[in-house]
């Protein structure tokens, strides 16, 4: 696969075909493969890039703890070497947090986000007990200077996103997890479809209701019976839905 230079890191891509740009950008811990089945299927009315994000896939970690923010920015000199201008963006979970980043500086056709993330939930008096509980024991293994036992005490805390994560890239996903988009989305002006499984314990469907009523063209279609991955597990359905919605760009010369 061919890679791109992005602040001094190899980014890895593909891209085919020809027409209006279509730009896919997959999930936390995911890659390129996750988004092909659905690139494949676009790839001979437009023209479509897949990125694997950095850290992600075969493309290089950045060199500090990056933002959401840093993402979206890095996405925008990646489309300023392939020369894509104003895609459709197909984005899931972390992906849409970057496509809400990215659309709210630059144009933007469409975008469709698929299992959302970028609100961050409300917490109960359980979660602050358990994190200050965790950031104390934390403080006294850092005292006695056990790097195993400080390790092992970050394994056994946070989701499993977290703890699959390792030097720069945890400390990434703690920017990441952080950020919140509820004041990008009345800036997306765009239309917008919104796609959520029914049972999404990462981003629940209220998360999609929230996010179709602050934004100005937005609708939202909920895969019943299915997760987080609804789009995945549901990909014939996912593609036919998406056929539909970009109707009137097929085959349009760019």
């Amino acid at each position: 696969m061919p890679k791109l230079e992005i602040r001094n890191k190899m980014v890895n891509y593909v891209q085919k075909g020809e027409g209006i740009d279509l730009l896919f950008l997959h999930g936390w811990g995911q890659n390129i493969e996750m988004m092909m089945p659905c690139a494949e299927h676009f790839e001979h009315d437009f023209r479509v890039t897949v990125i694997d994000f950095q850290g992600h896939g075969e493309s290089e970690e950045p060199e500090c703890a990056w933002s959401v923010k840093d993402y979206a920015d890095a996405l925008y000199e990646l489309c300023v070497k392939l020369n894509i201008e104003n895609p459709i963006i197909v984005g899931h979970s972390f992906g849409c947090r970057v496509a809400f980043h990215f659309a709210s500086e630059h144009p933007v056709r469409k975008m469709v986000l698929t299992g959302a993330a970028g609100l961050k939930p409300k917490r109960g008096l359980d979660w602050y007990a358990k994190t200050y509980t965790y950031k104390l024991g934390k403080k006294l293994v850092q005292m006695t200077g056990n790097k195993d036992l400080e390790e092992k005490l970050k394994r056994n805390s946070g989701s499993s996103d977290y703890r699959n994560a390792t030097g720069i890239m945890r400390e990434t996903f703690v920017k990441v997890v952080n950020d919140d988009v509820r004041d990008l989305l009345p800036k997306m002006e765009m239309p917008v479809l919104l796609i959520f499984g029914e049972h999404d314990d990462a981003t629940p469907v209220s998360d999609g209701k929230y996010m179709e009523a602050h934004m100005k063209d937005a609708a939202l279609i909920v895969f019943e019976n299915d997760d987080h991955y609804a789009y995945w597990h549901q990909m014939a359905r996912f593609n036919r839905i998406l056929d539909a919605f970009f109707e009137k760009e097929r085959g349009v010369k760019a």
